[in-house]
């Protein structure tokens, strides 16, 4: 560290002319139809520090044994999740909750699934670097050092951690790599799918996801009631947004024995209340890109959308057999918004039509997203 801040201090007069520019413009670029994305005074938005947060996001070297990355469980391919219905970590542990998308994640009030108390990236990081009960990237008080070694001997880190952050006297440290992980996530923005374009007066809605549209938005479907806002989510929020309640429902998934009991690894809000009532309760995640997020729900228990909505038209789910046999239907614990709708099957089709026109699958394959460790496609 010594040898590199002697570097540091021997930069050339014209180096430090040039540290005196302004920074480029905010990265951070707000779609249309979308408010200002809230971002944190003490980590403002700069292109210099995405790009420092876009390589440490897909650097296997910032887990513990150095085989796994954020981008591991949060692939672009997939709207930043992982297929998969529970995430493995880089020890083999399994989670229990699946990964979710980080698409628009900068309009989200909370980071996880059921924790209301993790209001920013930067304080959600903490989870998945450190964590040991289960193990994410399994960075720990044996290996922290190690870790921050082998970013801070690398070549390009030496070269760009100065320019994200200006003037610090230690550029590489914990606190500036969550910083900039953090950046990078908010410039994971997506707004060109086909909803969005009709409401710019840019595409049209085939017949079917005009019908599921109005199902959607109406009372026969009623799906606005958690999935409203530009975000398809009851937990948008902006710059300027009042600081509404955060809102956690019990869809009906579980009703274990019928108490209304879920499996004990997935107690919802309740394993951060204590509340009994709060069991079962989860985020409702925002829908954009839903078609590329399978499976669904917080524990990917369901396979497919035509399952979800199959879920949502019986009111809850019913689990005929095995440890976790309920009719989720019946659950004392359920939220009243989640009752029967009875879709015909022409409805299904409809809303299923409506959802995948909010797929915006140039965010898969943007650039600006994508592995910088890995050669562009040639073409």
């Amino acid at each position: 560290m010594a040898f590199w801040t002697a570097c540091i201090l021997a930069v050339t007069g014209l180096t430090a002319l040039a540290d005196r520019r302004p920074d480029p413009p905010s990265p951070f670029a707000t779609p249309a139809g979308f408010p200002k994305a809230r971002v944190p005074s003490d980590n403002p938005m700069t292109a210099a520090k995405v790009a420092v947060g876009r390589r440490l996001f897909y650097d296997t070297r910032l887990s513990g044994n150095a085989t796994q990355s954020c981008a591991s469980c949060h692939e672009q391919a997939l709207a930043f999740t992982d297929g998969r219905a529970q995430p493995v970590g880089s020890t083999g542990q399994t989670l229990p909750r699946s990964a979710p998308s980080l698409v628009n994640v900068a309009y989200n009030s909370t980071l996880t699934w059921a924790n209301p108390a993790l209001l920013t990236l930067e304080t959600q990081m903490q989870v998945p670097l450190f964590a040991t009960h289960p193990v994410e990237l399994g960075i720990n008080d044996n290996n922290r050092g190690a870790v921050l070694n082998r970013i801070q001997r690398d070549r390009w880190y030496r070269k760009h951690f100065p320019r994200a952050f200006k003037g610090a006297r230690h550029p590489i440290r914990w606190t500036n790599i969550v910083r900039s992980i953090a950046s990078f996530q908010r410039s994971i923005v997506s707004a060109k799918s086909r909803y969005d374009r009709y409401l710019r007066g840019k595409a049209e809605l085939t017949e079917s996801q005009s019908r599921g549209m109005d199902l959607f938005l109406g009372e026969d479907a009623g799906c606005h009631h958690c999935h409203g806002t530009f975000l398809f989510s009851d937990q948008a929020t902006y710059a300027g947004a009042p600081r509404a309640p955060v809102l956690f429902h019990n869809n009906g998934l579980y009703n274990i024995g019928g108490t209304g009991a879920y499996p004990e690894d997935n107690q919802g809000l309740a394993a951060i209340t204590g509340r009994k009532r709060d069991t079962g309760k989860f985020k409702a995640p925002s829908l954009r890109n839903v078609a590329l997020t399978a499976p669904y729900m917080h524990d990917g228990s369901i396979a497919t959308l035509e399952g979800v909505i199959d879920h949502y038209s019986r009111g809850g789910r019913l689990i005929e057999e095995g440890p976790f046999a309920g009719d989720g239907r019946d659950s004392p614990y359920k939220d009243p918004l989640i009752a029967p709708l009875n879709l015909s099957d022409r409805q299904k089709a409809d809303l299923l039509a409506f959802l995948e026109s909010l797929t915006d699958r140039s965010v898969a394959k943007n650039p600006k997203f994508s592995d910088p460790f890995q050669p562009p496609p040639s073409r």
